[in-house]
């Protein structure tokens, strides 16, 4: 397993929220296949909508970085920024599918089952938090190539969102049972 090139994420958002299903993300011994993604850009449901503020100036660049915010303020939610440096673009990870060390990601969940269905469940299970905002992808969170096929991702309207939700800016590995919601 390689890790991903930082080229692959200077590109334009959309495109790298399809091509993330099915990569991996490493951290600390554990590891998931990331499948469901969601596109942010400078839209109505993105944080860098009303141009850079100290809050979102990581999604501005350079790409391969990671963006954690804090969201209701408890879910830490996990990005990989995307798009050349002065454009906004970032990838939120939704769910993956838990491969390695999951006796530790249920520590850390709380013995929870619903390990890495969502994004707030799935930063819990790998112990993201504020901490890693900013850090470069490969710092403590890797994210790898895979040679598993993917299969037939579905494109839809994004989730929880007062502004923005009629974007089809969602993508999600159609038959895996680790996606947040249909």
């Amino acid at each position: 397993m390689q890790e991903l090139p930082t080229d692959f994420l200077a590109r334009k958002t959309d495109q790298v929220a399809i091509d993330l299903i099915g990569k991996l993300i490493e951290k600390d011994d554990m590891l998931g296949r990331i499948v469901e993604t969601e596109a942010y850009m400078a839209e109505p449901g993105s944080h860098a909508y009303r141009g850079k503020t100290p809050r979102n100036e990581i999604m501005f660049g350079p790409p391969g970085r990671v963006y954690v915010y804090l969201c209701y303020g408890m879910y830490n939610m996990l990005n990989f920024v995307c798009e050349e440096s002065g454009t906004p673009g970032a990838v939120l990870v939704r769910a993956l599918e838990p491969l390695v060390g999951i006796k530790k990601m249920r520590e850390n969940r709380g013995g929870n089952e619903n390990l890495t269905n969502g994004p707030g469940r799935l930063t819990q299970a790998l112990g993201i938090d504020r901490s890693h905002n900013g850090e470069r992808i490969g710092e403590t969170i890797k994210v790898l190539d895979s040679a598993r096929q993917v299969g037939d991702i579905e494109q839809t309207t994004r989730i929880g969102l007062s502004e923005g939700s009629e974007l089809p800016l969602r993508f999600y590995e159609k038959q895996n049972e680790w996606i947040s919601r249909k």
